[in-house]
């Protein structure tokens, strides 16, 4: 009887794996990430140089790690104004655990928080594939003329409440001192030279760190989760806070600031 590779399969009772993955092997008394150890990694490395490892697949230089670390800082918390600060505080006031608060707030992760460091993202890896012969400069104005016919904003750029974001202002000279600078940061500073001149709008953080990421060598697709990672113990902090200072259930909207527009009771 000829036995096909199915069928010597059953008999040995072989098993063709089902999950698939480069990150980390699991095997009895051993855990090896990105091919080290774990012991090891535990002993030699940041947490920043492990984030670094587990997103990148390889570990960063010194500078890279410094760079890296600057930018998991700037995004760590901006007080009470975004919205998914107010989301996980609010949901600690309803009596939910700091699991469900904190995976509340960052629920409240879109394309209008948060979202505007993959776009950022987007636009300045797209724009130099698409005109990989032109100076940045032109490609620079190419883009701000393109999105002020259609009278919409450029990712990355403009804030509600800074003119001038003092974190982007920091990343921008820490990417100088760490050598940290290619194309994608010199393309967004072409950009914001443009827009000062034409409207005083300056890079916000979510541009600059977009352009040191792709930098750095990330994509686009994992921006948004850099920024969580980064933005992850503040709202914990905000979780905590909200729990040991203030009463529950409290009072968020003054009912005398709601306007109800359903027309007149019949």
């Amino acid at each position: 009887m000829v036995m096909n590779e199915k069928s010597i399969n059953n008999v040995f009772n072989v098993k063709s794996p089902k999950w698939r993955t480069s990150i980390t092997n699991i095997e009895p008394n051993k855990i090896t990430t990105r091919n080290y150890s774990q012991s090891d990694l535990i002993e030699d490395i940041s947490f920043t140089e492990m984030i670094y490892l587990l997103t990148k697949g390889k570990l960063p230089s010194k500078n890279e790690s410094k760079m890296f670390n600057a930018i998991l800082v700037s995004f760590s918390d901006h007080g009470l104004t975004p919205p998914s600060t107010q989301s996980a505080r609010i949901i600690a006031s309803g009596g939910s655990s700091i699991q469900y608060s904190v995976a509340g707030g960052l629920l409240a992760f879109g394309k209008n928080h948060a979202g505007a460091i993959e776009h950022s993202m987007n636009l300045l890896q797209t724009s130099l594939k698409k005109f990989p012969d032109k100076n940045v400069c032109d490609i620079a104005e190419n883009i701000v003329n393109d999105y002020c016919l259609k009278f919409d904003k450029i990712p990355g750029f403009g804030h509600r409440i800074h003119d001038k974001d003092p974190r982007a202002t920091k990343i921008l000279e820490l990417a100088e001192k760490y050598n940290c600078i290619g194309n994608h940061v010199k393309l967004a500073l072409a950009i914001q030279d443009i827009l000062i001149e034409k409207k005083n709008i300056n890079l916000n953080i979510d541009g600059a760190n977009a352009s040191v990421l792709l930098d750095l060598g990330f994509n686009s697709d994992i921006g948004v989760g850099i920024f969580m990672i980064g933005r992850l113990p503040g709202l914990v902090a905000h979780v905590i806070e909200e729990q040991s200072n203030e009463i529950p259930f409290r009072n968020f909207i003054d009912i005398n600031d709601i306007f109800y527009d359903g027309g007149i009771s019949k």
